[in-house]
């Protein structure tokens, strides 16, 4: 069974893959002061709870975002398992061809769902990454990472709204029974939902023009579930998308 660590700036989020099958998913928050043995045994507890101690670790690959965690979290996978982590880095074999203009500023948890969506999905490809950021990116029908757009993710805008202004509370990120609202807090899910679902069938849209054809949509990501269904652009859901790509990742990099 394969350890994915994927390392966000809000969650990290720890699958088992078990010869392609996911058999288990959570989400820790990310915490920098933590220690390895925090991590460790915080991951450990949470396995055992949901796999009856029943879990024999053959590898482990790490995808993190966040610098100062990466160590820690490589350390963390060698207590658990034994193992020396995979790290989606720089170097690292992707089948991709990377059109970037700096091809060291792509995100490693943006290079695992980028090749995790090239085998899933009919290219091109359009990803829409719903986390603290909102990313969109395309992979072309040559299989070239050809770049993107990204913007505030909705709890990160939603937390400024309220923390930016004197009269707008916190609300739940869910949709209103109408996106026409009539009161304060209505208004903000409307625009928080049914405007972020608006702004990404509008880049998708702005994509598939500059591609000159129609793209393959799919979205992922913590926030994903609660926009997608709002979108009119045939978005499809796929949660586990860069858990699966990092068990791509894995194979390609290991050294047996």
């Amino acid at each position: 069974m394969l350890l994915a660590i994927d390392a966000g700036n809000s969650n990290i989020t720890v699958g088992c893959i078990n010869s392609g099958e996911i058999v288990c998913v959570f989400r820790i928050a990310t915490e920098i002061s933590k220690t390895e043995h925090e991590y460790a045994a915080s991951i450990k507890s949470i396995l055992d709870f949901n796999l009856n101690d029943n879990y024999d670790f053959t590898g482990a690959v790490i995808a993190s975002v966040v610098p100062p965690l990466t160590g820690i979290l490589y350390r963390t996978v060698k207590m658990l398992t034994g193992y020396d982590a995979v790290v989606v880095g720089a170097g690292i074999k992707t089948g991709l061809n990377i059109l970037l203009d700096d091809p060291g500023q792509l995100g490693s948890d943006i290079v695992a769902a980028a090749v995790s969506a090239r085998v899933s999905y009919k290219l091109p490809v359009i990803v829409v990454d719903m986390g603290t950021a909102t990313k969109l990116f395309v992979i072309n029908e040559n299989s070239g990472f050809a770049g993107g757009a990204i913007f505030p993710g909705i709890g990160l805008s939603m937390n400024a709204l309220s923390a930016g202004t004197s009269q707008l509370p916190k609300v739940p990120i869910e949709a209103p029974k109408k996106c026409i609202s009539a009161n304060t807090i209505d208004c903000m899910k409307s625009g928080a939902i049914f405007g972020t679902a608006s702004m990404i069938d509008g880049m998708a849209e702005r994509f598939e023009y500059e591609l000159g054809k129609k793209a393959s949509i799919v979205a992922t990501g913590g926030h994903a579930e609660a926009i997608y269904r709002h979108c009119k652009c045939g978005i499809v859901y796929d949660p586990h998308l860069i858990l699966r790509g990092m068990e791509i990742l894995y194979e390609k990099n290991i050294k047996r």
